[in-house]
């Protein structure tokens, strides 16, 4: 009869030589040019799901920075990050209300789609992915930049950011046409009248 002990040594070595092979044939298959990386041709769904769950694990873990102080409900600071959003190039990929994204980025992987993540994602994890981006994506790091875009520019487009579902082609059209501060659309003050404000008319 075979002891408990023997039995154990041959379960952890069949392991163990398993575990050899996974490794072996996992390597052969990426260092030996058979993993696909063109930007036309889809993921697994297994390799998708690993790499967005790492991808937001390594975000989550470093995305400690608190908005400043009156981030919520400022009107000035939503219209700031509009324009700073026009004017640093995020609309070239990203698009923007009333005017579509550039050709060349419906051939990223993964695609830029503002719109299908900005609110599954809370303020802080939007200020730390625009201020160092993601690699092996085509968000760059705007704290790489020189100059260095400031925080507060930062946290501007992240207040517009939360605001975007909202935001209508007229006042990100009349926003980046006025002062900050100004008319937010033909009629409409800085007062936030009644009927005035992100996405209304």
């Amino acid at each position: 009869m075979i002891s408990f002990r023997k039995f154990l040594t041959a379960a952890l070595a069949l392991v163990g030589m398993l575990a050899m092979l996974i490794g072996a044939g996992a390597a052969v298959f990426f260092f030996g040019g058979f993993f696909d990386v063109a930007a036309n041709h889809p993921d697994p769904e297994v390799v998708n799901w690993a790499l967005v769950q790492i991808r937001m694990a390594s975000i989550r873990r470093r995305a400690t920075v608190q908005p400043p102080v009156g981030f919520v409900d400022n009107a000035a600071m939503v219209q700031a990050g509009a324009v700073a959003y026009a004017r640093i190039g995020c609309a070239n990929c990203h698009g923007e209300p009333g005017v579509d994204s550039a050709t060349f980025s419906e051939g990223m992987n993964p695609p830029p789609d503002l719109r299908k993540v900005v609110n599954h994602r809370t303020p802080e994890e939007l200020f730390w992915v625009i201020k160092h981006g993601i690699k092996m994506t085509a968000m760059p790091s705007f704290e790489a930049d020189r100059p260095p875009v400031p925080n507060h520019t930062i946290w501007a487009i992240v207040a517009y950011l939360n605001e975007l579902s909202r935001v209508s082609d007229a006042n990100f059209k009349a926003w980046n046409e006025t002062p900050i501060g100004g008319n937010w659309v033909s009629g409409c003050g800085p007062g936030r009248a009644s009927g005035c404000g992100p996405g209304r008319e």
